[in-house]
């Protein structure tokens, strides 16, 4: 992780701590736990697909340390 996304990542958790409301920090980090799977799943297929072009998708799997079936999947997440 490069220092911007470490800082980024420290940031928002630094933010939901701020949160004095038990209740309201816990759905504060659900809600930004959903939001930043979905955005993630997005993101690894999109790489997949990438990575796709000109390689077969057991070699894109051997790259992602995953079963070719697997890459192909991860490429139609966000689908």
């Amino acid at each position: 992780m490069t220092d911007t996304l470490e800082a980024r990542a420290t940031s928002l958790i630094a933010a939901i701590k701020e949160i004095s409301d038990d209740v309201e920090r816990y759905q504060a980090v659900k809600n930004l736990e959903a939001q930043l799977d979905a955005n993630l799943k997005d993101v690894k297929a999109e790489i997949a697909r990438n990575l796709h072009e000109g390689r077969s998708w057991q070699q894109v799997g051997d790259l992602l340390g995953v079963t070719g079936s697997r890459a192909e999947q991860i490429s139609r997440a966000s689908r």
